[in-house]
C-alpha cells in the first residue's frame, strides 16, 4: 500500500516502523564508529594528536563538523535525491549516468570512474567487518588483561558465524536489528551525557571556532588527523544505498532524531574522559562505562558490530546483482531468500570470498588501530567519486545551473579530497590495502565490460537483419516441424547465431520462431504488464523484446503468458528454447591486451548457465556451440 493512500496516524506508524528498521540496517557501521575513531586519532602510531583541552576541542569540532557537512548536508539532505526510481548506491548513479551520457565519450569515463568507485565500496565492505568486531571483542582486554590471547580466536568465530548464516537470509534476524541498535545508540547517548555532566565545558566544541583554531596553530598535524576523523563518517555509502529498502523519509527521520544525536553526545563524552584524564587514550569508549557495566557493554557492542557487518554483506551482494544485470559482471548464483521481499539475497561465491579476506585481514594487521589505517581510503574514495557523479546528476537531472552545482558539489568535493589526501599518508601503513582490493576488484569489472562490447560486437559483425532474413528463408521452403521456437539475441532486430546454427544442423524450422531480446534498462525494477512486447513479421516470424530493471530477476519464461496474452498460439510444453554457447579464441588483432583477453575468456568460461540464469526448464532448452575468434 502506497504511503500516499494512508491515513495520517497509519503513515505516521509506518514512518515510525521504517525509521527503527532503518536503524539496523542504514546506520550500523556509523553507529559503531565511537568504538575506534577517537582511539585512532589521540593513539595512533605516525601523527597522534597530543592530549591537551585545545587539541581536544579542535578534534571534536572537526568530528561534528564533518557530521553536519559531510552526513546531514551532502548525504541526508542533498545525495538522497539523487535515486534511480527510489534505489540508490553508487551503482544507481552509475545507471543515471548511464542513461544520460552512455554515447558520450565523458559518460564513458565516469561509468569507468563510477565502477572504481564500486570496487572501493568493495574494499570498504571487506575491511568493515574485520575492524568492527576486532574493536569491539577487544573490549575483552578492558575486563582483564589476561583475555587479550581470546581476541583473535573470539573474532574468527563470530566472523565464521556471521557469514555462514548468509544463506539463511537476513529476513527473521533483521526483525530484531532495529530495536537491537535502538538499545545501542540509546547506550551511546546515556554514556555520552554521563561523563559530559563531569567536564560541561567540552560542548564548547560545538562552535567551529575551535576546529579553525586547531588548523590555524597545528595545520600540518591538523590536515593528517582528518586521516582518523574520517573514521567517525564511515558508514555514509551505507546510507545512500540502503535507501531504496527504506524510502527518504524514515532513513533521514532515524538519522536527525536518533543517530546524529547520540553520536554527538558519545563522541563529545569521550572529549570530557580525555579532558579529566588525558592518559586513558586506549580505549576511550569502553571507560565511558561504569564498572559493572563494563561486560553488557563489551557483548553489546559486539551485537552491534555484528549487525553493521551484516549490513554492509547485505549491501556488497545487492550491488554485485545491479552490476551483473548492468553487465559490468560475469553471470552468477543469486539466490533468493525471501518469498515476500525481493531484495533479500545470497550470493555465495561473493559471500565466501568475503569471509576469506575478512580472516585474512584480522590475521594480518592484528588489532583494530592498525586496520584503521587501511580504512580511510576506501570510504574517502568513495565519497569522492560520488559527489563527482552527483555533479552530473544535479546538472543533467536536476536543472542546476553551472554555478549552482559548481559551488555546491565544488565546496563537498574540496572537503572529500581533503580527507582522501590526508589518508594518503597512511599509504605504508596499509592504505595500500584497499587500493589494492579496488584494483584487484576493478580489473576484472574493466576486462567484462570491454571484452563484452568486443564480443557483441564481433557477434553483430555483418549480421544481417531480420527483417531481411525473413523473406530470403520463406522462399526455400524449409521444412516445419511444429512448437515454438525462442532464440535468444543480444542484439534486437539481427539474427541471431543460434538461429544460423539451428537451420544448418536441422535443416528445418518450427511453427513460429522468436527471436527474444532481453535488456536491462537503467532504472531499478520494471512493472510486470510493462515488461514484454511482441512484434509480428509474418505469419511465422516475431520479434519479442523483455525489458527487466537492474534490481529485477531475469526469468525468461515469464515471457510465456505475456506472449498468450497478446495472441500467440502454442503450449508453454511444446516452446523450445535455444541458446548460443560460444567457446572463444583470443587473437593478436584485438584492441585489448593478450592478458586482458584470456582473462576476459576465463570469467566467460565461468560464467553461470545463461539457461539456469534465465529460469528455463532444463529440458526445453537446446544449446548450439560455436567458436568465436575476438578479432
Amino acid at each position: 500500500m502506497s504511503t500516499s493512500t494512508l491515513s495520517p496516524a497509519a503513515a505516521r506508524s509506518r514512518l515510525r516502523a521504517l525509521s527503527l528498521a532503518a536503524l539496523g540496517v542504514v546506520y550500523g557501521d556509523i553507529g559503531t564508529s565511537p568504538l575506534y575513531a577517537m582511539h585512532a586519532v589521540f593513539a595512533n602510531q605516525h601523527h597522534p594528536v597530543p592530549v591537551d583541552p585545545q587539541n581536544i576541542l579542535g578534534i571534536l569540532s572537526l568530528i561534528f563538523w564533518s557530521l553536519v557537512i559531510v552526513v546531514s548536508l551532502k548525504y541526508v539532505t542533498l545525495i538522497l535525491r539523487a535515486d534511480n526510481r527510489g534505489e540508490g548506491g553508487i551503482m544507481a548513479l552509475i545507471a543515471l549516468v548511464q542513461r544520460r551520457l552512455a554515447k558520450q565519450a565523458l559518460g564513458q569515463r565516469l561509468i569507468v570512474l563510477g565502477l572504481f568507485g564500486a570496487a572501493l565500496f568493495c574494499g570498504e565492505a571487506i575491511i568493515t567487518p574485520a575492524i568492527s568486531v576486532l574493536s569491539a571483542v577487544e573490549g575483552l582486554e578492558m575486563i582483564t588483561p589476561a583475555l587479550a590471547t581470546w581476541v583473535i580466536p573470539s573474532t574468527l568465530v563470530i566472523l565464521f558465524g556471521l557469514f555462514a548464516v548468509q544463506r539463511h537470509g537476513t529476513g527473521r534476524m533483521g526483525d530484531w536489528f532495529g530495536p537491537i541498535m535502538a538499545v545501542w545508540f540509546v547506550i551511546l547517548g546515556i554514556l555520552g551525557v554521563r561523563a559530559i555532566m563531569g567536564a560541561p565545558g567540552v560542548l564548547a566544541a560545538v562552535s567551529p571556532t575551535y576546529a579553525i583554531s586547531f588548523f590555524a596553530m597545528h595545520p600540518r598535524l591538523a590536515f593528517f588527523s582528518l586521516a582518523a576523523v574520517v573514521l567517525a563518517i564511515t558508514g555514509i555509502e551505507a546510507l545512500y544505498a540502503d535507501m531504496g529498502h527504506f524510502g527518504r523519509a524514515p532513513v533521514r527521520a532515524a538519522w536527525t532524531l536518533v543517530v546524529f544525536p547520540a553520536l554527538v553526545l558519545n563522541y563529545f563524552g569521550q572529549g570530557a574522559l580525555l579532558l579529566a584524564h588525558p592518559e586513558l587514550t586506549d580505549n576511550p569508549f569502553f571507560l565511558l562505562a561504569p564498572g559493572w557495566g563494563l561486560i553488557p557493554l563489551v557483548v553489546l557492542a559486539t551485537v552491534a558490530t555484528v549487525i553493521a557487518s551484516q549490513a554492509v554483506i547485505s549491501g556488497t551482494f545487492s550491488l554485485i546483482r545491479q552490476a551483473i544485470q548492468l553487465g559490468f559482471l560475469p553471470r552468477m548464483t543469486v539466490l533468493h531468500t525471501s518469498s515476500q521481499e525481493r531484495g533479500q539475497i545470497y550470493v555465495p561465491g561473493i559471500n565466501w570470498t568475503l569471509f576469506v579476506a575478512v580472516v585474512a585481514l584480522v590475521l594480518a594487521f592484528g588489532t583494530s588501530e592498525a586496520l584503521a589505517a587501511a580504512y580511510g581510503i576506501a570510504v574517502t574514495g568513495t565519497m569522492s567519486i560520488t559527489t563527482v557523479l552527483a555533479f552530473v546528476v544535479a546538472r543533467r537531472r536536476w536543472r542546476w545551473g553551472l554555478v549552482r552545482s559548481s559551488l555546491v558539489l565544488g565546496l563537498f568535493l574540496v572537503i572529500d579530497l581533503a580527507f582522501f589526501g590526508a589518508n594518503l599518508s597512511k599509504l605504508s601503513d596499509g592504505g595500500w590495502l584497499p587500493l589494492l582490493i579496488g584494483g584487484l576488484i576493478f580489473i576484472p569489472v574493466s576486462t567484462w565490460r570491454r571484452g563484452r562490447a568486443l564480443l557483441i560486437e564481433r557477434l553483430t559483425k555483418d549480421k544481417l537483419p531480420l527483417a531481411d532474413f525473413v523473406p530470403l528463408i520463406e522462399a526455400d521452403n524449409i521444412p516445419t516441424v511444429s512448437g515454438t521456437a525462442v532464440f535468444l539475441s543480444a542484439r534486437p532486430g539481427l539474427v541471431p547465431h543460434s538461429l544460423l546454427h539451428s537451420l544448418k544442423h536441422y535443416k528445418c524450422l518450427h511453427e513460429r520462431v522468436i527471436v527474444l531480446h532481453v535488456a536491462v534498462v537503467s532504472q531499478p525494477y520494471v512493472a510486470a504488464e510493462k515488461q514484454v512486447r511482441l512484434s509480428p513479421i509474418n505469419g511465422r516470424f516475431y520479434q519479442s523484446r523483455m525489458e527487466i530493471g537492474f534490481m529485477d530477476t531475469p526469468r525468461v519464461t515469464d515471457v510465456l503468458d505475456a506472449w498468450a496474452s497478446q495472441g500467440l498460439p502454442g503450449e508453454p510444453a511444446s516452446t523450445t528454447f535455444f541458446l548460443g554457447r560460444e567457446t572463444l579464441i583470443p587473437s593478436k588483432r584485438v584492441p585489448m591486451a593478450r592478458w586482458r583477453q584470456r582473462l576476459f575468456i576465463r570469467l566467460f568460461r565461468n560464467a553461470r548457465n545463461p539457461a539456469s540464469y534465465f529460469g528455463l526448464p532444463p529440458n526445453q532448452v537446446v544449446e548450439l556451440g560455436a567458436q568465436i575468434n575476438l578479432e
